[in-house]
């Protein structure tokens, strides 16, 4: 028998009181096998303790929690608000200097023809 197929099988073997007469005699004979039954109780063991255990929260803090995810979110929404806001403030002032822009140059050009009939 080999290590890794003791390994594989370790879960089972542990579990149960079955057993199999050649992992038990390898894992007699092969110390790295007998180190990973123990790591594999020890880890056995701390998950039954872990069952055990509730951990109850501090006063106030389910409260505190809350509030802070509240907030958290309210700022969220702010900035969203203020950054579509930002946008609509550029694409205004945008559209103002274009629009600027075509009237100026309409001025240059009824300008610049009146020149031309004058002249």
């Amino acid at each position: 028998m080999q290590c890794d197929q003791v390994t594989a099988k370790l879960p089972e073997i542990i579990d149960s009181d079955a057993f199999d007469i050649a992992i038990e005699n390898h894992v007699d004979s092969c110390l790295a096998c007998q180190a990973e039954v123990a790591r594999y109780r020890k880890l056995l063991r701390t998950m039954h303790q872990l069952r055990a255990k509730t951990l109850e929260p501090a006063p106030g803090a389910v409260a505190k929690t809350l509030n802070a995810l509240a907030a958290n979110g309210e700022r969220r929404a702010i900035r969203a608000t203020l950054k579509g806001r930002k946008l609509a403030y550029v694409g205004a002032i945008g559209g103002t200097a274009v629009a600027a822009g075509a009237a100026t140059a309409v001025v240059f050009i009824a300008r610049s023809r009146r020149l031309k009939l004058a002249g």
